[in-house]
């Protein structure tokens, strides 16, 4: 694609840049979470667009989460989706193979589009997420790569991975989530991490979407939540954090700062 293509889907489309989003994997003895929020921008347009996808097999199904340019995100998914349907072509076994795939086909693009971007003033900035539990796992695995095509696994001291405005919403996981927390307590830290983000990122919003996936049974199991499904939650959260503000103990700059 021609710089100029690019320059036209940068400005009058969606499909060339896809603003800050907000996306966090989650490993846990328990199995995997993932979330990503579904608001997608341009500039002043705002729409929404799912960024949590599965693929494979009904019975070898991976997740895919993505952050940045939305048009590379959806040519390195038709190439990973086109290699899976090749004549001949063996189904993953391993989520290892499936992030191998996707590292491939995202070399591909960026070899044939990076030049074009560049001239457009676009970075090939592509982010992914990538989890589940194939035939050959012994656990699920949860994996995080970069626009190089590199990768890194999450594991059990840090027991999630984030891409896009990750900042708000890291606090909340590094102080309340560890590898033995229950799925139950870890899918409300999850939210909690996204509506940080929410709050104070203006690009991320409703609605989002969450998976789980349980080592009990290896199935992947979907959700889409909007603004209105989970307001008894966010009323509650930000009556209770300003409830303990002023909960919290006197400081010692109490007698120094105040008359």
């Amino acid at each position: 694609m021609g710089a100029a293509c690019w320059r036209i889907l940068a400005r009058g489309t969606i499909l060339g840049r896809s603003g800050v989003t907000y996306c966090v994997g989650i490993k846990i003895k328990e199995g995997l979470i993932a979330l990503s929020d579904g608001r997608v921008t341009s500039g002043n347009q705002v729409s929404h667009a799912r960024k949590l996808t599965l693929h494979g097999a009904e019975d070898g199904r991976f997740m895919v989460m993505t952050s940045g340019l939305r048009s590379v995100r959806d040519k390195t998914l038709a190439y990973l989706e086109r290699d899976m349907r090749t004549p001949g072509a063996k189904p993953f076994r391993r989520v290892l193979d499936a992030v191998d795939g996707f590292c491939s086909a995202l070399r591909q693009v960026k070899l044939e589009d990076q030049e074009a971007l560049e001239a457009a003033a676009l970075p090939l900035n592509l982010h992914c997420i990538m989890g589940g539990q194939l035939v050959d796992d012994a656990e699920p695995g949860l994996y995080m790569i970069y626009p190089e095509g590199n990768w890194i696994a999450c594991d059990e001291r840090t027991p999630y991975l984030s891409v896009g405005s990750t900042s708000y919403g890291k606090p909340i996981l590094d102080r309340a989530l560890s590898y033995d927390t229950p799925m139950q307590v870890a899918l409300k830290i999850a939210y909690l991490s996204f509506d940080s983000t929410r709050f104070s990122a203006a690009d991320v919003g409703y609605p989002i979407d969450l998976a789980t996936l349980t080592t009990a049974d290896r199935k992947i199991r979907l959700a889409e939540l909007d603004y209105d499904d989970l307001m008894e939650q966010r009323q509650w959260w930000n009556s209770h954090i300003t409830q303990l503000a002023g909960q919290l103990p006197d400081g010692p700059w109490l007698g120094k700062l105040l008359p």
